[in-house]
């Protein structure tokens, strides 16, 4: 199982824009195949940032994922939002 952290910086007022399309998304993203799990959290001390925690079969679950016209759509709505760049990191449970 490999567990996926990204890390998402966005401009102060698209925080609510976010936060809606991600409730939009969060079923669908949950039941692609190979994610086991999925949450969003988000910064106590700052409010813009947030972090999606999610749960993969394998590293080739997550890719597929990531090349997939579904991603592709849901990326680009949410990359207008950013105020910095996104960072992730791909984690194994040991």
């Amino acid at each position: 199982m490999m567990v996926r952290i990204v890390k998402l910086t966005f401009k102060s007022e698209n925080i609510t824009s976010f936060k809606s399309l991600f409730e939009k998304h969060r079923i669908a993203m949950q039941k692609v195949d190979g994610c086991t799990f999925l949450e969003l959290l988000q910064d106590i001390e700052d409010p813009r940032v947030f972090f999606t925690h999610s749960h993969w079969k394998s590293k080739a679950h997550l890719e597929a994922y990531r090349k997939s016209e579904y991603f592709g759509q849901i990326w680009k709505k949410t990359k207008l939002l950013f105020e910095e760049k996104p960072e992730a990191w791909s984690l194994e449970k040991q």
